[in-house]
């Protein structure tokens, strides 16, 4: 199978048929959803200007102008305007409370499932939605949509397929240790930096918080719903799979010097030139990184992308989740409201967004991108939504118990400083993150499975 040309088939198949319907007529104060307006008919009349806040401060001023240029063509009394936010994270929290940030933004990873409603617009019924688009769970609540992805990504690791092939790797690694001994050579027979942790920057940490789930245990049920009610989730399996063995990969890189000399001293902007230039062997990131890094360079030929190495029962998995999500601010005019519903479905269905970025589109009907043509035989999947009524379970467990999985950078920096400094041993760290989850699923008199 050509996985560069496969329909995308994520959790639900579904070929998408365009309706030749006429242009549909909405009553002033009818908010449409975004499955009900048609981009170029709709709406034509409609004046509004609207601010589109993003996290890719390295491209708003050039790609994204491009994109508002285009929609502007379109619908010419609607102003489009962009602005690059650093910090996104920490910046938005803080803004969306105050309603006044704009009209577009990319929907913060902290804001829970149950706040959703406070700050975004419905977007549409989920049973609906979820036929047309990839990842609707993940940004939806009690049965309303209220996030639409900005594409998706893949698990997976960015590697120089020349620095693998100086280092003698004739096949990419499926176990962690088989990955382990591919960083050796690389660092026995090359001079570049086997495996990259982006240290310094903080969030590239967090990232191995991605491949806990699917990567490492091929069920989609795991994260949502298998690891709040699980026993000691974080303990060490004879097969190496689960998150022990994601974790195990970074602790035992660091231990055995296989990263960058000072992981504090790492740069998140050059380390994109480095592995495209053949500086640096691999380094563990979402499939979106992919492009940026084919960017950086004079050799974008040389970077690929491949499974994180974890078998389960003989098959490799990987996990496809969302990228940050494309939400309407509820407190913006009726008439901001629109447009930016007109030019959100305007961005994931109709402009170049997703080649541009490599990634995997909104639409359902899309084809996965270029960049993943090493994930032959790999199956992806997308997490499972949570259990009717266990909705913020996980997000509660979570937080309780400080371990922090996909929200906070610390606890996989945690784990990076004590391979570095020898201050702990990675079962000593997975025992404490096993006694925070338990005595959290405690307090919240959580179900345990024995």
């Amino acid at each position: 199978m050509n996985m560069k040309k496969k329909a995308i088939s994520i959790s639900v198949a579904a070929a998408i048929t365009l309706s030749m319907a006429p242009a549909a007529v909405f009553a002033e104060g009818d908010m449409p959803t975004i499955d009900q307006i048609k981009v170029g008919e709709d709406y034509q009349d409609l004046e509004a200007s609207i601010k589109v806040l993003t996290n890719r401060t390295d491209i708003v001023d050039t790609v994204y102008k491009g994109y508002a240029e285009q929609f502007m063509e379109l619908y010419p009394n609607i102003t489009v305007e962009y602005e690059g936010v650093t910090d996104y994270e920490e910046s938005l929290n803080l803004r969306l409370t105050t309603g006044d940030w704009g009209d577009v933004c990319f929907i913060p990873t902290s804001v829970a499932k149950s706040e959703l409603s406070t700050y975004f617009t419905p977007l549409g019924d989920f049973e609906t939605l979820d036929e047309i688009y990839n990842f609707c769970p993940e940004k939806s609540y009690e049965g309303t949509v209220y996030g639409i992805a900005n594409g998706g990504t893949a698990s997976g690791i960015v590697y120089n397929k020349k620095v693998w092939e100086e280092a003698g790797i004739k096949e990419l690694p499926k176990t962690p240790e088989d990955f382990l001994n591919c960083l050796q050579q690389i660092k026995d027979n090359t001079d570049a930096v086997p495996l990259y942790t982006n240290f310094a920057a903080g969030w590239p940490m967090g990232a191995w918080d991605a491949y806990i789930g699917i990567a490492a245990t091929g069920d989609p049920d795991f994260m949502n719903n298998h690891l709040v009610h699980a026993k000691d989730p974080f303990a060490k399996k004879d097969d190496m799979t689960g998150p022990y063995a994601v974790y195990y990969v970074m602790y035992e890189a660091v231990a055995r010097q296989l990263v960058e000399e000072d992981p504090a001293s790492s740069d998140w902007e050059s380390s994109k030139r480095m592995i495209n230039e053949g500086e640096i062997g691999a380094m563990v990131l979402g499939s979106w990184a992919v492009q940026q890094c084919k960017d950086m360079g004079a050799t974008p030929e040389d970077v690929g992308y491949m499974p994180f190495p974890i078998l389960v029962d003989g098959k490799q998995y990987a996990g496809a989740g969302g990228n940050y999500a494309f939400g309407i601010n509820n407190q913006a005019s009726e008439e901001n409201q629109k447009a930016a519903m007109l030019y959100t479905k305007w961005l994931i269905e109709e402009s170049s967004i997703y080649e541009d970025e490599g990634s995997i589109p909104a639409l359902k009907s899309g084809e996965l991108p270029d960049a993943l043509a090493d994930f032959e035989g790999v199956e992806l999947l997308s997490d499972n939504p949570a259990l009717e009524g266990e909705e913020t379970l996980f997000n509660e467990l979570n937080n309780e118990s400080e371990v922090g999985i996909n929200n906070d950078d610390y606890p996989d920096c945690e784990i990076l400083e004590a391979a570095l400094y020898g201050s702990s041993t990675l079962d000593e760290l997975m025992d404490n993150w096993n006694q925070k989850w338990s005595d959290a699923q405690e307090s919240l008199g959580i179900e345990v499975a024995e």
